[in-house]
């Protein structure tokens, strides 16, 4: 700073000498030293008024609309020193706004990869700004509807009501922009000048999940309570009435049928906890197929007691990696199955197939009642039924298919049905090449 003001004041002082000198030159010319010192000295101090208003000019109109390095002052130290230092605050500013725009839009980028939707409400309950999920959520455009009213957009009364009312301790539900059977959570929360932060949610899997969680308790509930009720009602008929020995063998033969429907109740219920909540199976464990087809064919039979054809063509090979109990929980419920809807009388099939990308397929057909294709969709759903009362009388739970379902699909695979009213069904377990390899002698093939 000191050799600064020092060559300020040697710049001062080098204008005035330069005036004088002039004017001494100019006096002489004249025959008066003095006045033409005067007027040397005067034109040189008005000369460098006009060079500073000049470079001021520049300068004002440079920081009007700063474009480029800010202008030089060679000949005035102070502005050059204001253009330097006015130059670095700019710079400054421009640095602090380039980092808080970059850390504004991390903060909307965060926002934007949120499942949730966000908006901002103004004052008035415009939309300032919207995020597109929030956007998809209520049928919004995020560009187009900012600064519009929110409830000139989303007309739900349910919405509207809830918004105007100001009680917002719990979020309000709507249904989503152009889908039916859709749920959205809308909650709404006060932030800053009487401005409102409006967060959505999609809860759609999350209602459909409460929803049969609690169709299932209520089914196991009725299917555990209807042989209760009749176990109670014998238990009570042998306790206060006296039966022959007829009689007496024809009851206790009905109650082992009830415990037996509630065995096997309680042992699917624990297959499906124990397929939803263990490890997928592994993939280094191999399981002969072939194997696993004569087990069923010997439940069939077992079933079937002579009143079907059961055609069975075990695979020569091939085998699956994975749980063989599983597998062979899986293939038993679709035989068990084709048993049961199939009138006597009928044929029930059980084939292999290698697919060309090296999938293998198992398919238990039959020529029993068929299904409807409005049930097609819903079988596989815990405690689904076509026909409830025909589904009691032979036997089934409800969840035989919902079984076979989940252990397929532990296995990487996926179950597939087609059926037609009186023509039977074909149920087919597809299983990925990855978990399928041919046995040859001396090693494997895949």
């Amino acid at each position: 700073m000191l050799l600064r003001h020092l060559a300020r004041v040697l710049a001062e002082l080098a204008w005035a000498g330069l005036g004088a000198a002039g004017g001494w030159v100019l006096g002489r010319a004249l025959g008066g030293p003095g006045v033409g010192t005067a007027v040397g000295v005067a034109t040189v101090l008005a000369t460098r008024a006009v060079l500073r208003a000049r470079q001021g000019e520049r300068l004002l109109a440079w920081l009007r609309e700063p474009a480029g390095p800010a202008p030089t002052a060679r000949t005035d130290a102070h502005l050059a020193e204001l253009a330097y230092r006015t130059e670095r605050l700019l710079a400054q500013r421009n640095a602090a706004l380039a980092t808080e725009r970059q850390q504004l839009a991390q903060l909307l980028g965060a926002i934007e990869a949120s499942p949730n939707g966000v908006l901002l409400l103004d004052a008035q309950d415009r939309i300032d700004w919207c995020s597109a999920v929030a956007a998809d959520h209520l049928g919004l455009n995020a560009e187009r509807d900012r600064l519009q009213a929110i409830t000139a957009l989303v007309r739900d009364p349910a919405f509207v009501e809830h918004l105007q009312r100001g009680a917002w301790h719990e979020p309000v539900h709507l249904g989503l922009a152009g889908r039916a059977g859709s749920t959205l959570a809308v909650l709404v929360r006060p932030y800053g000048a009487e401005r409102k932060l409006v967060l959505t949610q999609d809860i759609t899997e999350r209602m459909r999940s409460d929803a049969m969680r609690r169709d299932f308790v209520a089914n196991v509930s009725h299917e555990i309570r209807s042989p209760l009720t009749v176990l109670s009602g014998f238990v009570e008929t042998m306790a206060h009435v006296p039966l022959t020995e007829a009689e007496r063998t024809r009851v206790l033969g009905l109650m082992q049928q009830q415990t037996d429907r509630m065995q096997a109740l309680v042992a699917d219920l624990l297959t499906l906890a124990q397929l939803e909540g263990s490890p997928r199976p592994p993939t280094g464990r191999w399981v002969d197929a072939a194997a696993l087809t004569q087990a069923a064919e010997v439940q069939a039979l077992g079933l079937s007691r002579q009143r079907h054809q059961v055609q069975v063509a075990p695979p020569v090979g091939l085998q699956l990696a994975g749980s063989e109990a599983e597998l062979q929980s899986a293939l038993n419920n679709l035989v068990v199955n084709a048993v049961r809807y199939t009138p006597e009388g009928g044929r029930i099939g059980v084939a292999w197939q290698r697919g060309d990308d090296g999938s293998a397929r198992v398919t238990v057909s039959d020529t029993g009642i068929g299904i409807a294709p409005e049930h097609l969709p819903r079988l596989a759903e815990r405690f689904y039924r076509v026909d409830g009362s025909r589904s009691r009388d032979t036997g089934g739970t409800g969840l035989g298919l919902a079984i076979v379902k989940h252990a397929v699909q532990r296995h990487g695979g996926e179950l597939l049905v087609h059926s037609e009213p009186g023509a039977g069904s074909a149920f087919t377990l597809v299983l990925p090449a990855a978990r399928v390899r041919l046995a040859i002698a001396g090693g494997t093939a895949g």
